[in-house]
Parts: structure tokens; C-alpha cells; sequence
């Protein structure tokens, strides 16, 4: 079956970095069969740059996201601003004519050979739905994610195919949709994963748009959101506490997830997406405490 990319980014105010993330795009040694760029109402020149790339690159189209999807909280993303603009963009065109589905942010260069590559390794694994690369930061780091594991793909840089999209029932319009997809993906039977070797540069500071406390704070409420357990979150904390700002990190995790129970923030209901996530943790946790795992990890 030919292969058709469908890429959609939700974009708000990227008028430093929109230009060279389209550059990037221009550049892939094989492009998107079509590019919607979802104006998320913007109030910098992002609409006008846009128009100007726009009339350059035949493939590259823009729309208005609905009036809906403005929020009034500081915080867009703990109201799942940019999923309600994603699907804004799905709903556009009859995306079930295109083998996959990718999120693009607007503030990401990714390499010439992201997309090729890409479609390559779902060529190769029929069982992949979902998957994506790794985003580093301008000084080289992962951001908040510097330990990132393979199955969890990031929210900037997800692919799906179509037969996955279809599957899981779409993308929700909430927080913590980045993490409900791919656990539902799995618990569907998809495999998903992380391509190490294909690398985005995240030309803005992660958690710097809405401040990286608060980011951390979203962190910890969508960890309760998706039914992590306490004693999970509490050894999660304290890898966080590392991060800078230090100790605060940790804070604002292990708190975004206790306000979130207090204030009774809305987890998924589904009986068998929390059995699933348990099943996934304990497992994951087995692994890590097996002898021949702490032997390998202290061989010089």
C-alpha cells in the first residue's frame, strides 16, 4: 500500500521559530502529502509569516482554528488547547484517505530524513501504531524527559497510523491526552515507540511558554489523571527534585498530583485503561528489580 502523511500543527505564537520549523519540513527528503497548520488564534505576525510560507510550499496549507479553542487559563495545555486545535485540523479534510497521522509543533526543526525514516519503521513493524522521535533542547538536553523510555512518545512529534487513530477513538480534548493515547494504543494492541536515532531540536525552552513550575505541576495532575498510584508518583518525585529548579521540581509534581485528587480532577473511567496501566507499571517494576538487571547496571 503507497503510503499518505497527513502532518497537523496546532501553532500559537511561534513567530520566532514557525519559519524554521517550515524550512525544516521543506527540506524532508520525503515531505507530508499535506500540511495543516492550525492557527490557534495567534496575536503575534505567526499569521502573516504563515501566509507568506504558505504561497512558497504547495503542500503547506493554514487554516483558523474555531473560536473555541481560546482558553481563558494561563495554562493552555492543562485545557488541552492544541488537542482541540489538532482535531480542528483532522476534521478539516477526510483524513481516513492517509495511511498516517502526525503532530508537528511549530517550534520544532526536525532532521531532512525525519519522515522517510519514519514511515520506514512502520513499514518494517506492522504492529507499530504509533511512534515518533526524540526532542532535545538547544544545550543538548531532553528537557523535562533527560531518561525518556521508548514506548512513551512525545506529544510534539507523535505519528499514528490510520488503523491506530481509528482505534483509539481519536485524540481527547483534555489533559494528559498525550499519554491516554498511547496507553490506550497498547491496550489495543499496537506496539508504540520512541526512534532514538531521529532527533528534533525544540527551538523553545521546554515549559518556558507557560512557566516550567506549572509545566511540572501539569506533569503530576496527569499522572493522577491516568490512574499512577501514590507510591509510584512519591519515587518519581524525587528523580524530579533533581531537575531545576531543584527540589522545587519535585515539589510541584508529587503537588499537581495531590491537588488533582483533592479538588477531584476527572480521571479516565474506563475499568480496563486502569487494570492496563497497573498491569504495565508492575511489570515494568518487576523488571528493573531483577538481579541480572542491577548486575549489568554496576559492571564497570
Amino acid at each position: 500500500m503507497t503510503q499518505r502523511l497527513l502532518v497537523i500543527s496546532p501553532v500559537r505564537n511561534e513567530a520566532a521559530h514557525i519559519e524554521q520549523t517550515v524550512l525544516a519540513v521543506a527540506a524532508q527528503t520525503r515531505r507530508p502529502d499535506l500540511w495543516l497548520i492550525v492557527n490557534d488564534e495567534s496575536t503575534d505576525e505567526t499569521p502573516q509569516i504563515l501566509s507568506q510560507l504558505a504561497e512558497r510550499f504547495d503542500f503547506m496549507s493554514v487554516i483558523d482554528g474555531q473560536p473555541s479553542t481560546r482558553s481563558v487559563s494561563k495554562d493552555r495545555l492543562a485545557v488541552a488547547a492544541e488537542a482541540r486545535a489538532f482535531n480542528t485540523g483532522l476534521n478539516s479534510v477526510p483524513w481516513q484517505t492517509f495511511t498516517h497521522i502526525a503532530k508537528l509543533d511549530g517550534d520544532i526543526e526536525l532532521p531532512p530524513n525525519y519522515f522517510e525514516r519514519l514511515l520506514d519503521e512502520f513499514q518494517r513493524d506492522p504492529s507499530l501504531g504509533l511512534a515518533g522521535g526524540v526532542l532535545r533542547e538547544r544545550d543538548g538536553s531532553q528537557g523535562r524527559e533527560d531518561s525518556p523510555s521508548d514506548y512513551h512518545v512525545r506529544g510534539a512529534l507523535k505519528c499514528y497510523t490510520k488503523d491506530c487513530l481509528t482505534a483509539i477513538g481519536g485524540i481527547e480534548e483534555r489533559l494528559a491526552w498525550d499519554a491516554i493515547d498511547e496507553i490506550y494504543a497498547r491496550l489495543k494492541g499496537f506496539k508504540t515507540r520512541t526512534l532514538p536515532e531521529l532527533i528534533g531540536l525544540h527551538l523553545r525552552t521546554c515549559g518556558s511558554a507557560d512557566g516550567i513550575l506549572r509545566g511540572t505541576a501539569r506533569h503530576g495532575r496527569c499522572a493522577y489523571i491516568i490512574h499512577f498510584p501514590l507510591p509510584w508518583i512519591s519515587l518519581r518525585a524525587v528523580k524530579i527534585a533533581s531537575y531545576r529548579p531543584v527540589v522545587l521540581s519535585g515539589f510541584a509534581f508529587l503537588g499537581g498530583y495531590l491537588w488533582a485528587s483533592v479538588v477531584k480532577t476527572p480521571r479516565v473511567e474506563d475499568p480496563a485503561f486502569r487494570a492496563f496501566v497497573h498491569r504495565e507499571l508492575g511489570a515494568r517494576t518487576r523488571a528493573a528489580l531483577r538481579p541480572q538487571r542491577w548486575g549489568a547496571v554496576t559492571q564497570p
